[in-house]
């Protein structure tokens, strides 16, 4: 890397980094690495590496703290919940049931209608802020007006500032709106930024149109359907992974839940099918937001560290891949 280039990646790492004190963050599950370990990132290479205009970063899970290092410099839980399709109050008690369990990831949206309950709960928690990480979205109808949307988010979800923004899918405007994301990253209204249901060639021509580049790739991911072209490309540019839709998505879960595959490994560990898809996506890089408003499936979807498939169990998931994708986008 040349001087030059190394440079401007330092001077990127440390306002990332360290520009947004004032955003409430402190030492956390989501805290941003210290001074001595940004230092480390930078000179071992380990934060960007040359490919062509790509930066490359290691985005190994952090197992034992179940979290990961995101390439803006902040960690996030590898394990959470989403929020589609809970009403209110069931919302409110599916996120009280995930922080008193341990779980610290949330996931919403202005499209799913549940970020007023995820804030409320998130206030009422005895858990500090600082210690939980909100994800929330834009929607392409708020593409036009992003800088709006943001604050509009911000005083819903009401809990200072937002861990990660993304934009929902591809739609008009959307460079325009991630820009929007960029500035509020500056002013400090957001720690992280990045998108949902991008995929290869949506990426390849988006990442050419902006600055920042995205700390998460959401995409719908579960064994039927493992996007295995999609994720080490994305993973290579230092992105991380998440998935939605682990256990299949509406009208799909009990099929994925009844393989006998799945099934059949779950029985050797003692663990439910839940279980080992969600291991599974763990192993391969990619976070986790199982939808629930069940507390029992909830405290039983974060239960996934005391087991380990084998390369075996993996490869017999790995093919059970149909390329079967159950939304549109």
């Amino acid at each position: 890397m040349t001087f030059y280039k190394k440079a401007i990646l330092v001077t990127g790492i440390l306002s990332l980094m360290f520009g947004l004190s004032g955003c409430g963050a402190s030492e956390n599950v989501q805290e941003k690495v210290n001074d001595n370990e940004a230092n480390n990132i930078v000179e071992s290479g380990s934060y960007g590496k040359e490919n062509g205009d790509a930066l490359m970063t290691d985005i190994s899970f952090d197992f034992e703290n179940k979290r990961v290092l995101l390439n803006s410099g902040y960690y996030m839980p590898i394990v959470g919940l989403g929020t589609y399709a809970l009403s209110d109050d069931t919302c409110i008690n599916s996120v009280e049931a995930l922080l008193e369990n341990g779980g610290r990831l949330i996931d919403t949206a202005s499209f799913y209608g549940t970020e007023k309950s995820v804030g409320e709960a998130v206030r009422n928690s005895n858990v500090p802020r600082e210690e939980i990480f909100v994800t929330t979205k834009l929607y392409p109808n708020q593409f036009g007006n992003a800088a709006k949307a943001i604050d509009e988010a911000l005083e819903t979800l009401d809990i200072e500032y937002i861990d990660l923004m993304l934009l929902h899918h591809p739609g008009k405007g959307d460079v325009e709106a991630y820009k929007a994301l960029e500035q509020a990253v500056k002013d400090g209204k957001i720690h992280s930024i990045g998108l949902s249901n991008w995929y290869v060639e949506e990426l390849e021509e988006f990442l050419l149109q902006i600055t920042i580049t995205p700390a998460v790739v959401q995409n719908e991911i579960h064994p039927y359907y493992q996007e295995n072209d999609v994720i080490p490309y994305i993973q290579n540019l230092g992105i991380v992974v998440e998935g939605w839709f682990p256990f299949g998505g509406r009208g799909h879960t009990a099929e994925l839940l009844g393989d006998e595959v799945i099934l059949s490994i779950a029985e050797t560990h003692h663990v439910t099918s839940a279980q080992v898809i969600l291991r599974w996506n763990l192993q391969k890089g990619v976070v986790v937001i199982p939808g629930s408003g069940n507390p029992e499936h909830i405290k039983e979807n974060l239960d996934i560290f005391g087991f380990e498939l084998t390369d075996d169990e993996m490869e017999q998931i790995n093919r059970l891949d149909r390329n079967e994708k159950h939304e549109w986008y």
